[in-house]
């Protein structure tokens, strides 16, 4: 790094007023490339989003699918035990064991409907459990469509733009060599507080251009 004394104060604000330039040309280069980046980035999130949105929904159709079986066995059971009972009632020897016998065979008919009804709300909700399934694969689609063509115009902006920024990036390593450290510092402060990253402007009916001031 130079110091003060090496360069005149024309030779210092011209050193830094070349930085302005690489650094512009550079920014231009970001400019071309707008959001592009970022839009790619929130694609990708958003895909990882629906991805595990899928791992959830597959988790939820499992557990459905098992409480389904878990219900289906038990109607089975209560239907085998009402056959049961329907031969026992054959052999009855007195009114009080036929009760007892249609008591449980009213029961397990019970038993049956309610294992009825919780497979017929379960299976509703896994149609819609894998209504969302192929719903959120859909949107996943549209998103991968979406992700590929702005890959496409960002990697084509990229390689058209790849060779003149790696030379800007080292032209201007090499300018802020050629600025004294102060100097340097307030102009990297001042390029950070403005959009435009104007941090020396040329002055024009007393203001100066890029922030107006």
């Amino acid at each position: 790094m130079a110091t003060v004394k090496d360069f005149s104060f024309e030779e210092r604000l011209s050193s830094v007023l070349a930085l302005q330039k690489i650094d512009s040309k550079i920014d231009e280069i970001k400019t071309l490339k707008g959001e592009l980046p970022m839009e790619v980035k929130d694609l990708e999130d958003e895909i990882e989003g629906l991805q595990t949105r899928i791992n959830n929904i597959d988790a939820e159709i499992a557990n459905i699918e098992a409480f389904i079986e878990n219900k289906s066995n038990a109607k089975k059971e209560a239907q085998a035990l009402i056959k049961k009972y329907e031969k026992q009632q054959d052999n009855v020897k007195n009114n009080r064991e036929f009760e007892a016998i249609n008591k449980e065979m009213e029961m397990q008919e019970l038993e049956v409907k309610l294992n009825e009804k919780h497979i017929k709300d379960a299976t509703f909700e896994l149609k819609d459990r894998t209504h969302a399934r192929i719903r959120t694969e859909e949107k996943i689609k549209d998103v991968e469509e979406a992700l590929t063509i702005k890959r496409k115009e960002l990697e084509k902006i990229s390689v058209e733009t790849e060779k003149e920024e790696a030379v800007l990036a080292q032209k201007s390593a090499e300018a802020k060599e050629k600025v004294e450290a102060r100097l340097l510092s307030a102009y990297e402060r001042i390029r950070g507080s403005y959009r435009n990253g104007l941090a020396v402007v040329p002055i024009v009916r007393d203001s100066f251009v890029g922030c107006f001031n």
